[in-house]
């Protein structure tokens, strides 16, 4: 069973806006599972590199998709993965005092390569079921020349640091709380639309219950 409270370290010590840091596991694992994409950070030959991805997780660790000639992904080096989701805009009565809630996690540690072929398919299964519940069994799974082509990594949950701000702007008891202008929180939302079929698809193909049911629930 994991730890409830993540370790904190030189890397995800919080020492700006502490009180928005969060050592909660369970904040952690909520913001993974809210999204499927991350962003990977590495160096590469000298120079940063910042990949969009899609991931799927266990208690464990983050499971990282690519192709096998990105150079991104060549495993066996420290890397930082982050996750954000924005909630609204904070609009203050001036612009100093503007701000976002958001709720973001930054995942550090050494990307490991994975080669085993029953983990590697295992992850594929745990990111293909993370992006789209009940997708796995529905399509075709990966053949022995695809897996091939595919690169998984997979980085542990143990280096983690985590922020969330909510609320409204700060400025509502200071000077500027005089000038009368409005000051408020502007939300964003995100929400999955109306399945868009392939244009080669027979008419009468039916959309999947796992994928019609999510219309108009929210993403994030």
């Amino acid at each position: 069973m994991a730890s409830e409270q993540l370790p904190e370290t030189d890397l995800t010590r919080h020492r700006r806006l502490r009180e928005q840091g969060s050592l909660d596991r369970a904040d952690l694992e909520a913001i993974l599972d809210a999204g499927f994409v991350c962003h990977l950070g590495v160096v590469v030959e000298g120079r940063p590199l910042v990949v969009p991805t899609v991931y799927g997780r266990d208690e464990r660790q983050l499971y990282l998709h690519g192709s096998v000639a990105s150079r991104s992904l060549a495993g066996g080096t420290p890397v930082c993965v982050t996750v954000t989701h924005v909630d609204g805009l904070v609009l203050a009565r001036s612009v100093f005092e503007h701000g976002v809630n958001y709720r973001s996690a930054m995942i550090h540690g050494e990307a490991r390569k994975v080669t085993d072929p029953q983990e590697k398919l295992a992850g594929l299964r745990l990111l293909t079921e993370h992006a789209t519940p009940g997708q796995w069994t529905y399509a075709r799974q990966p053949s022995r020349k695809e897996l091939a082509a595919t690169t998984l990594l997979a980085l542990r949950l143990d280096e983690a640091s985590v922020k969330i701000r909510t609320g409204a702007p700060d400025d509502g008891d200071g000077p500027d709380a005089e000038l009368g202008l409005w000051a408020g929180v502007l939300p964003l939302t995100s929400a999955w639309g109306t399945p868009v079929p392939d244009p080669s698809l027979p008419l009468e193909t039916p959309v999947p219950p796992h994928i019609a049911r999510r219309e108009g629930t929210r993403h994030g």
